[in-house]
């Protein structure tokens, strides 16, 4: 666990600690939880974060008519885009989606070179107005905070104002360069693991996702 003085200095960083978030991270965690399974376990999860970093989301009232009268309720205040991260953060959007079926979707496909751990960039798919919408980013590992990084930078070139990055795993390093990078942008992880080996995965993390997740 991360101490107190540490997390201080990153006040943008949510641990979600919820009990039914930690278990079914242990759950995805365990090698020995095969693919349909661990896809259940990312999209729960994600979907769970996501709940969680709208909790101070803007809402507006509505009348409601129930069959036995009339109710106030409310209801988010403007559009949500979800930007799943190419290609495991699809996964992380169908969790999302299941929770909130109003998202839109944009995409961003990049890459880690696995020789610099640098990021490519070979596609970019946002709605025309996301600037007008609250963003969501979403990638399942936040290890060196490059890609985070570049996809945090992509969205906000395209004028984006409102958004958050959402990831299941993230590094004590990753951490540092995203807060660095973009400083405004809330971050909801489920879990902040220290180390990563020579390739740049997460460790102890989640092993290789895209691979957990497709069956590759």
């Amino acid at each position: 666990m991360l101490g107190g003085l540490r997390m201080a200095l990153w006040p943008q960083v949510h641990v979600v600690d919820h009990p039914v978030v930690q278990q079914k991270l242990a759950a995805a965690r365990d090698k020995r939880t095969r693919p349909p399974e661990f896809r259940r376990l990312v999209a729960e999860i994600s979907g769970l974060l996501v709940y969680e970093s709208l909790r101070e989301a803007a809402v507006e009232a509505v009348e409601v008519a129930t069959p036995l009268g009339e109710a106030e309720g409310r209801i988010i205040a403007g559009e949500i885009t979800l930007v799943p991260i190419l290609r495991a953060g699809l996964v992380m959007a169908e969790g999302a989606a299941s929770l909130i079926p109003e998202v839109r979707i944009g995409h961003l496909g990049i890459y880690r070179d696995e020789t610099s751990l640098e990021p490519v960039v070979y596609y970019n798919k946002l709605p025309p107005d996301v600037a007008e919408t609250a963003v969501i980013v979403l990638d399942p590992m936040l290890a060196t905070g490059r890609s985070c990084s570049e996809a945090l930078a992509a969205v906000a070139s395209a004028g984006c104002q409102r958004i958050t990055l959402v990831c299941v795993v993230a590094t004590v390093q990753g951490i540092e360069r995203v807060t660095r990078n973009h400083p405004d942008v809330p971050i909801y992880v489920a879990a902040m693991d220290e180390a990563m080996d020579r390739k740049g995965f997460i460790q102890p993390g989640l092993g290789d996702v895209a691979d957990r997740l497709f069956g590759i």
